[in-house]
């Protein structure tokens, strides 16, 4: 894919501010984002990408320099499953985020200061709702599909919830409709981790040093729920390091070195503040808000592919099967595919030719339909 560079879409402007669903309200606001491909004539071939907790824009092809493409570039480009020769691919990063979308990093028009934790509570529902306003921008009145992973699987959701008259489907992966006791209690620690760094001073660390050792802990602990026992045993087994440390606590076995160099390196490019704010928000998130599985979808027509992994631990299968069900007790057209693989959640990342085969079949059939539509 060609080199690729984010844009910026800002609203929110004084008077105009975006209001969360906490009521409080916030502007301007910045989202970035990227694109791949070209919006048809009909402006029916629009896909939005969801990225995950420690993902952004930036989901396929090159930037100018870099030697990495993007976090999704195998699903993603030309004969792809996202083909771009077909579909016209948008990727934004979610408000709170810190990869070019307003966030606590941000500078406060108020104060001419970061925000820091003066950056109002924000939830799944606020993220969809900003990228709302993108898609509006882009002129856009209905998308083929929102497809996501992990926290991208959860924003999916929330747009066929909210918005099922603004899509044709939608691919919720490696999700839930909500947390579990587990997957907040696993969060909880990781913001203990960063809160507990003593850079951290009540998130104004900007301007100074960052709580960077709580935060490539938080990381560490996040890495370990993202594997699976198998995928660990295969990657590193007991297999010890060559580097003889003076320090009896050294990195000893190559898992250890693997887990340090996976948090050293996620400092370089998240912020703290960000990381508690995105924990909250998926801790927070439920999409049912009181409602049974069998009202949930009720009335929506939008079509859903759910995929789950066998060897994810941290969004079980079960969680997925729940959406499943919700959509089938609501009379919502649903496949579920449950893939073979070691990766744990992970393999959302990793599953590349299983996935694209599944979404590739999946999208052909909605697109097909919507022209037809159409005509």
């Amino acid at each position: 894919m060609k080199i690729v560079k984010t844009q910026y879409f800002t609203f929110g402007d004084s008077g105009h501010e975006f209001r969360l669903e906490s009521g409080e309200k916030i502007g301007p606001v910045v989202l970035a984002y990227e694109t791949y491909g070209e919006l048809n004539s009909c402006k029916n071939n629009a896909i939005l990408i969801e990225h995950a907790l420690s993902g952004d824009a930036h989901a396929a092809g090159f930037h100018q320099g870099d030697d990495r493409p993007g976090w999704w570039n195998d699903l993603i480009g030309p004969g792809k499953a996202f083909d771009t020769d077909k579909y016209f691919v948008i990727c934004s990063n979610v408000l709170g985020g810190c990869s070019g979308s307003t966030g606590p990093a941000s500078i406060n028009p108020k104060t001419n200061k970061h925000y820091a934790l003066d950056f109002p509570v924000v939830t799944i529902k606020d993220m969809v709702n900003a990228q709302k306003h993108l898609i509006d921008h882009l002129g856009i009145d209905k998308l083929l599909t929102v497809a996501g992973g992990s926290m991208g699987g959860m924003q999916a959701l929330k747009w066929l919830v909210n918005y099922p008259d603004r899509i044709h489907s939608v691919i919720p992966i490696a999700t839930a409709l909500k947390h579990s006791p587990q997957q907040i209690a696993f969060n909880e620690v990781g913001r203990q981790a960063v809160m507990a760094d003593p850079h951290w001073q009540d998130g104004n660390y900007y301007g100074g040093q960052h709580p960077d050792k709580g935060l490539a802990v938080a990381r560490m602990i996040g890495h370990i729920t993202y594997m699976s026992d198998a995928s660990m045993l295969e990657k590193f087994g007991r297999l010890k390091t060559d580097k003889k440390e003076p320090f009896k606590f050294t990195a000893d076995f190559q898992v250890e070195g693997y887990l340090r160099y996976r948090g050293e390196n996620f400092v370089k490019r998240f912020d703290a503040n960000s990381y508690l704010y995105i924990t909250k928000a998926l801790d927070k998130f439920d999409v049912l808000d009181g409602r049974t599985l069998q009202q949930l979808f009720h009335g929506i027509k939008t079509r859903v592919m759910v995929i789950a992994f066998k060897s994810d631990w941290l969004y079980p299968a079960y969680q997925s099967k729940e959406i499943v069900k919700a959509c089938k007790l609501s009379g919502v057209e649903a496949t579920f595919c449950e893939v073979d693989s070691t990766y744990g959640h992970d393999a959302f990342l990793l599953e590349i030719k299983e996935e694209a085969h599944l979404i590739k079949h999946f999208l052909d059939k909605v697109y097909h339909k919507c022209a037809q539509t159409i005509k």
